[in-house]
Parts: C-alpha cells; sequence; structure tokens
C-alpha cells in the first residue's frame, strides 16, 4: 500500500496489525481520485473510518486542505499516526480515537463541515447505512453545501436508502468494493 500521487507519492504505509482493516486497493484508491480530481485541491476531508489512514493521506498529498482520521482501533490510530510521520503531512491532520456514530451523535461545538466525507467501515454490518442516516439528518453541521459523501462498501451491502438530504449520484465497481458517491439533493425539485 503506497501513496499514489502528489507531495508523498511513492511512500509505503503501514499497516494496521490483525486483520480488523480492509485497506482500499490503490487501483480502487487511484480510480477514486482520478474522479475526484482537482477537486480535492484546499478541501476539508474527514475519514471517518480512518483504518491505516491511506484515503485521507492521499488527499492530503494532493493538497487537500486538512483531513480529520476517525476509528474506534487504538491500534488503528497509531497506525495513521505513524503513515502521517511517514509521509510528512501530519500537520494538517488530526487524529482521533473515537466511535464514528458517538461522533456523529455529538459532534464537537467548533466543528466546521466538511467538503468530503469519507465512509469505509467494517463489512457486512451496514455501519454504513447508519453513518449516512446521521450525516443526512443533520447534514449543515457535517457537509458544505457543494460537498460529497463517499462511500466505500463491498457490492452486496448496497442498497438503496431513504435519505431525505442526500442523493446518490454516482455509483462504481471495482473488482470487490463498490465506491457509493452522495451529494445534496437538488432544493429546486
Amino acid at each position: 500500500m503506497r501513496v499514489i500521487a502528489g507531495t508523498a507519492k511513492g511512500k509505503k504505509l503501514k499497516m494496521v496489525p490483525g486483520d480488523t482493516t480492509r485497506p482500499i486497493t490503490d487501483r480502487t484508491k487511484e480510480a477514486l481520485f482520478n474522479i475526484l480530481g482537482n477537486w480535492i485541491v484546499d478541501a476539508r476531508v474527514l475519514d471517518l473510518f480512518g483504518g491505516t489512514g491511506a484515503v485521507g493521506i492521499e488527499a492530503l498529498s494532493r493538497q487537500a486542505a486538512h483531513v480529520t482520521f476517525l476509528d474506534s482501533s487504538r491500534a488503528a490510530t497509531r497506525t495513521i499516526g505513524e503513515n502521517l510521520r511517514i509521509t510528512g503531512l501530519a500537520a494538517r491532520a488530526y487524529v482521533k480515537q473515537k466511535d464514528a456514530f458517538q461522533f456523529l451523535q455529538r459532534p464537537p461545538a467548533d466543528l466546521q463541515p466538511f467538503d468530503l466525507i469519507y465512509i469505509a467501515p467494517p463489512q457486512y454490518k451496514q455501519m454504513w447505512a447508519q453513518a449516512m442516516q446521521h450525516i443526512d439528518t443533520d447534514l449543515d453541521t457535517w457537509l458544505l453545501p457543494d460537498g460529497a459523501v463517499v462511500v466505500q462498501i463491498h457490492p452486496r451491502e448496497f442498497e438503496d436508502l431513504a435519505l431525505q438530504n442526500l442523493v446518490l449520484y454516482d455509483k462504481r465497481k471495482y473488482g470487490s468494493t463498490v465506491l457509493c458517491f452522495y451529494e445534496r439533493a437538488d432544493e429546486g425539485a
């Protein structure tokens, strides 16, 4: 696992010990950032189930302004910290060991909305749907007007969600991974 492009291009990232995370493949990560393109420059990103930090670190390497990494696992947050040091990107990152749903239910008082929220939770537990419901319910707290939410799941996990404020606008499959792209529903519709 490595950083594909940007200021930390080619840097190898450490894996979280054990088998609790499912890192994004380089192929899928490259496809994601090809889709995002220059939109990621100066973006504020929330990597909600951080794992190794590969997606957020790739965003930082491609000039995202700031990434907040969240993971409930101490081993994961430690690995994210090590990977930020390896890549020299720690100054524009914040790493917090916390349960994602506790964070979504009680956001910090000084929280600023994000341009991009990346959701890649443990598989087959419908945690992505639960996270999407929390974000959808309090959208202005979490997402800037032109922001997007990207979900990384196994294709068998996908289901249409009954969301009030977010709509699925793109879905791409890469092997055993599907990336789902959500944006604010058109207010004029």
